[in-house]
């Protein structure tokens, strides 16, 4: 019998044409080509493992992230898919995202994705300047990105599509612009993130041999409350840091992580955290290999990927839900987390904290951060969980 609380399940295919210099995912570039049924054969027999442990949950997303999903064929997601469908029951109105690519080859393939049964899209267009797209390592142009947008808004029921802001030498005035011609091309959705430097990263490297310079502190602040403010008051209000949507067209997927619920992760490098469904007191969360080919091997004799496991306490796992749900314009349920922590939340610091401005009360039940706490939300967390 499946349970009736959001489960989600996240797939990931971690390779990719080129690898952007500002990413740490868990992408590869492999020049010879790739066996896509060998990959999808082990796909399915880690699923396979996986939903022996979760039990006949109720599945209400699916999200294929990477790397770069669309470089699969079409006929390659839907045998992905079509896995899922049959180990988990799918909610009516599951949600069913992949991330693309808005290259020309990429967007070709999007009916064939429809027709395999995705129905939101989120695409990785990271800006909407030519240069400022060749700086990024990206291998499409503005014009590819505005008909990928184009296209997927007339194929597909939903569309998110990515931006990368707060760039070496971007100016307010300039992101102002960029800004109001993405919402002017935006279906319901829009994820917008400030650059962030990565260890291991290209751009990591340039950073410690001060070869890039980032905004000043004050100018990326200055730049995230426009956008707090431009998204606003052009009907994408943000509901997350860096989500913003219109009522009613938040990614559920992603609300499923933020919300602390649960979901099982397949695929090289992939997280789950789940009940297992033989101890529901017990919440597993487990990390699989990340080198694709090792990946392989391992499912392929043992029949998961997984090389590593813990067990999360219930203070543990309330921590987890404080840091999570404090991303949320919604806020944080109390309630729930002092159920999970045995304990209320440190009243000495939240009052601190509504003092400084940085937290506040919505409604009887949630505490959420002010647009001011939530530049410093790190600093929020640790004063009110230690």
């Amino acid at each position: 019998m499946a349970t009736a609380e959001p489960f989600g399940i996240y797939i990931h295919w971690p390779f990719c044409a080129a690898k952007c210099p500002y990413c740490d995912f868990n992408s590869h570039v492999r020049r010879d080509g790739i066996d896509e049924p060998r990959f999808v054969a082990a796909f399915l027999r880690e699923m396979e493992t996986v939903r022996a442990r979760t039990g006949a949950r109720r599945v209400t997303s699916v999200f294929i992230g990477g790397g770069t999903p669309s470089l699969m064929q079409p006929q390659t997601v839907a045998a992905l898919l079509d896995g899922v469908a049959r180990l988990w029951p799918l909610a009516a109105q599951a949600e069913i995202t992949m991330e693309a690519n808005p290259s020309s080859v990429e967007a070709d393939r999007f009916r064939g994705y429809r027709a395999a049964g995705f129905n939101r899209l989120s695409l990785g267009v990271q800006a909407l300047d030519d240069g400022e797209l060749k700086r990024l390592g990206r291998v499409h142009d503005v014009r590819q990105a505005r008909y990928a947008i184009e296209l997927a808004r007339a194929i597909f029921p939903r569309l998110s599509f990515d931006l990368i802001y707060a760039r070496p030498g971007q100016a307010e005035a300039a992101w102002r612009q960029e800004l109001n011609a993405a919402i002017d091309l935006a279906a319901d959705h829009l994820s917008l993130y400030q650059l962030t430097i990565e260890e291991g990263t290209a751009f990591h490297r340039l950073y410690a041999a001060g070869r890039l310079q980032l905004p000043e502190p004050e100018l990326a602040a200055a730049l995230y409350d426009m956008t707090q403010d431009v998204t606003q008051a052009r009907g994408l209000p943000a509901y997350e840091i860096s989500n913003h949507a219109q009522a009613g067209a938040q990614s559920q997927h992603n609300l499923l992580y933020w919300r602390y619920q649960q979901y099982a992760g397949i695929g090289p490098g992939a997280h789950g955290r789940f009940l297992e469904a033989e101890n529901h007191g017990r919440r597993s969360v487990t990390i699989t290999e990340r080198l694709p080919e090792r990946w392989l091997e391992r499912v392929e004799t043992t029949g998961h990927g997984i090389v590593a496991e813990e067990w999360l306490t219930p203070a543990e796992q309330a921590d987890e839900m404080a840091l999570m749900g404090l991303r949320l314009y919604e806020g944080l349920d109390v309630a729930a987390y002092e159920r999970l922590a045995a304990r209320p939340l440190s009243a000495t610091a939240m009052a601190a904290l509504q003092r400084q401005g940085l937290v506040e009360m919505a409604g009887n039940s949630r505490l959420r951060a002010t647009a001011q706490g939530r530049i410093v939300l790190d600093y929020i967390i640790t004063e009110l969980v230690s």
